[in-house]
This record gives structure tokens, C-alpha cells and sequence, in this order.
């Protein structure tokens, strides 16, 4: 812990509490909480090279059968779904190999990567390099399996360290150790990133998971996959913790800037869609609508205010109009629209660079 450690840790503390404290003001929290869950596994799964966007989850949300969507998508929603299990799992008891591996067969079901043992750790070597290169070419090798088995043993204590220690530390060592051991075929980077989030909202620094780390180690890709080689080459342990606090700090701060973004634009959208006379105001409550379902069609809009299609089309036009709403298909017919200022708080444009594959012992 030199003085830089103690700096960081003090500053990410901080920004994470102001992240935590912003919730308790935000209007019906758990709708805003879904697109920050959303927003992460658009994230984490493109660190792993995938090219799908959040636009492409919420339209997959609303027809899952398109034939236009991205076939990755049902990754990303496999993320979220992953997310929300563990998050309701870590409630009810604390972390562990089980539940570690529960998470991971709902990463895997039925997506890329469901041939390789989903829920299950892995029997066999496993390594990290560029595409089908041979063991001697990889870039890092795993344990192998027996000892991979004593490796999670110790792992699942540390996740129970009772010594006092800084949680944000022990959340920097344990994503750390988790990549290191490498224990499934595939998916780990995403498991040891979820991981982040459910330590933290286990251990009640977050009441709720809106730290989405993933979009700091996306941008810092390189460093990122450096920092965790650093460890294993030369026991560099400091420089990974120094890296993690920063994303923590910097990500915490966006985190809260987007969520008074969020607050500022509520309040801007009801304005203009509040009509002047009495009567049945259908506008603000079609924006409430809008932050828990940011794309809609008519018939989504019609029943959820419990009015006529013609009201809800109408209505719908106007908001277009008032550039809230915009059309994205271009039909005339089974038209969807987006509600374009609070996704622009979300996206960000896909990456298709990813690092090191994971290659099973066969190619």
C-alpha cells in the first residue's frame, strides 16, 4: 500500500460513493438499473469481440426472431440475463464455485461457446493466444486441471477473507486470480467481470449495480490485458491495483454525470410533452414509459396507457416532432421508434478488436 495505492483507493472510494448516493434521487431506480445492466454486457461481450450494440438488445427484447439482428446478440442477452441471476443469487447466499459456475452455464446457454462445457470447469488445458495457435505459441497458460483445482479451492476462501482488507482491493485481487486460473473453456474475462459487480453489491457498496468497469477496460484494452500479464510474469500486483482503481474512479464519475443527465432529461421531456389544458395528459406518462422500454412501436404504446392506437399513434408523432421520438425502420407499416436522447447517453460504438482468444487443448 504506497502512498499512490492509498491516493487511488481514496479517490475510487469516494467516486463510488457519490455513484451509490445519486441512486437514492433517481425516479423508479430499477428501470434505470436495466439499462445499466444492458449497457455493461453490450460492453463486456464486445471486449470478447463481439459486434452487437445496445440498440440491437432492446430491438432483440421487443422481436427475438428478426431476421436482421446481429447473430451475436443473444450473447449480450445471455450477459443479462447472467447479471441478473447472480445478482439475485448473491442476496440469498455469498459467492462461491457453484454459484460462479450457475452463472457461466447462463452465459453459455445455447450461444457460442455451448460446446464447451457450460457450468462446468474445464478437464483439459486450456491457453491464450492468437486464433488455433499450438500451446507453444500461447501467449499465457492456465494451471492445468489438478492444479486448477487447488487454485479455486484457495480462490473461493479468499472470496471469504474475513482479514480486514479494502473492498475495492480484494474486488482488484480476485478478478485478478480469477482470469489467472482461467478455470472454464470459455467466457472467463466476462464471469471475472461480472464477478466485480457481484462482490461489490454483496459486500453493500453498491446497492445497486451501476458501475459498468467494462467500458474503462474496453477503452484501456491493451493495459488491461498487460497489467494482468504483468502479475503473472514479474508478481506485479501493484500496477494491476493502481490500473483497477483508476477505472474504478473514472467510471464511477461517468456513472454519476449520466445519471444527472438522465434526471435533467426527465424533466426536459415531461416539460415539453405536458400539455397546457386539462384532461387526460397522456405525455409524461408516455416518457415514464419511454425510460423503462426506450424502443417502442403503437401497439406497446397503446397498451401501456391504456389508450386508443389512434391516441397512442398520435401521440407518438408528436413526440417525434418534438425530437424525443425517432423513426428507425423507414415502414410504413409495424413502424419502431427509439427514444434518441437517452440512448445517446448509453451508446458507444462496437469494437471489434479483442485480445488474446481462448484456445482448448484441440484446434
Amino acid at each position: 500500500m504506497d502512498p499512490e495505492i492509498a491516493s487511488r483507493l481514496s479517490e475510487a472510494d469516494r467516486a463510488l460513493g457519490r455513484l451509490d448516493g445519486v441512486t437514492s434521487i433517481l425516479p423508479n431506480p430499477d428501470f434505470f438499473v436495466a439499462m445499466y445492466v444492458r449497457h455493461e454486457a453490450v460492453l463486456s461481450s464486445q471486449i470478447e469481440g463481439t459486434q452487437s450494440t445496445l440498440q440491437d438488445v432492446l430491438e432483440f427484447e421487443i422481436d427475438s426472431k428478426g431476421e436482421d439482428r446481429p447473430k451475436d446478440v443473444e450473447e449480450v442477452v445471455n450477459y443479462v440475463g447472467a447479471m441478473n441471476y447472480g445478482l439475485q443469487r448473491v442476496n440469498e447466499f455469498p459467492l462461491s464455485l457453484r454459484l460462479i459456475r450457475e452463472i457461466h452455464g447462463k452465459l453459455l446457454q445455447s450461444v457460442r461457446g455451448s460446446n464447451r462445457e457450460p457450468g462446468e470447469f474445464r478437464k483439459r488445458q486450456n491457453w491464450l493466444g492468437p486464433d488455433k495457435c499450438p500451446i507453444e505459441q500461447a501467449t499465457f497458460v492456465p494451471p492445468p486441471p489438478a492444479e486448477m483445482e487447488t487454485a479455486l479451492n484457495d480462490f473461493e476462501k479468499f472470496l471469504h477473507f474475513e482479514e480486514p482488507m479494502p473492498v475495492l482491493i480484494h474486488c482488484a485481487l480476485s478478478h485478478a486470480q480469477f482470469e489467472t486460473i482461467h478455470p472454464f473453456l470459455d467466457g472467463n474475462g466476462r464471469v471475472g467481470r461480472l464477478l466485480i459487480t457481484f462482490l461489490l453489491c454483496q459486500k453493500e457498496i453498491l446497492h445497486r449495480p451501476l458501475l459498468y468497469l467494462s467500458h474503462y477496460l474496453k477503452q484501456h484494452r491493451a493495459q488491461y490485458y498487460d497489467r494482468l500479464m504483468a502479475i503473472r510474469l514479474e508478481g506485479n500486483w501493484e500496477g494491476w491495483i493502481k490500473f483497477f482503481l483508476r477505472g474504478v474512479a473514472e467510471v464511477s464519475h461517468e456513472a454519476t454525470v449520466t445519471a444527472r443527465e438522465i434526471l435533467k432529461l426527465r424533466d426536459q421531456a415531461r416539460d415539453m410533452s405536458t400539455l397546457p389544458r386539462g384532461g387526460a395528459n397522456f405525455g409524461p406518462r408516455l416518457v415514464d414509459f419511454l425510460f423503462e422500454r426506450p424502443i417502442v412501436n403503437v401497439r406497446m404504446v397503446e397498451k401501456a396507457l391504456y389508450c386508443s392506437f389512434a391516441k397512442a399513434n398520435s401521440l407518438m408523432r408528436s413526440f417525434v416532432k418534438l425530437g424525443l421520438l425517432e423513426e428507425m425502420t423507414g415502414w410504413q407499416r409495424n413502424r419502431r421508434y427509439r427514444f434518441k436522447p437517452y440512448l445517446a447517453l448509453f451508446e458507444v460504438s462496437p469494437d471489434v478488436k479483442s485480445g488474446p482468444t481462448e484456445s482448448p487443448s484441440q484446434h
